[in-house]
């Protein structure tokens, strides 16, 4: 009886540690459904038409969700001067000086 009554408690426990996790992803998946929904109602879609925007709108990455990093002065100047070197046709020890030159000019 002891082990019958230890083996429901640990399955209990189980249960309710990834019954947070789920109801935080159920949670997530009905924002997201509410949103495609109020997306699909403010558009006037009806029909297959709603029901293919609305199978788009859910498959889709939240592309606002991660937005673009910034970069900094230099990793912004690193790319231009890339791109020069780039444009320029550049290699070898011509592009190793010119990268040096570019990198260290105050612009």
């Amino acid at each position: 009886m002891k082990k019958l009554l230890f083996a429901f408690a640990m399955s209990c426990a189980l249960l309710g540690a990834t019954g947070i996790s789920a109801a935080q992803a159920a949670s997530a998946q009905n924002q997201k459904m509410s949103q495609c929904n109020t997306e699909a109602t403010a558009k006037g879609l009806k029909g297959s038409a709603r029901k293919d925007f609305m199978k788009q709108c859910l498959s889709a990455k939240a592309a606002t969700a991660a937005p673009a990093r910034k970069l900094t002065a230099q990793q912004q100047k690193m790319v231009d001067c890339n791109a020069q070197a780039k444009t320029r046709a550049l290699k070898g020890d011509a592009r190793k000086k010119f990268m040096k030159e570019c990198l260290s000019s105050k612009k």
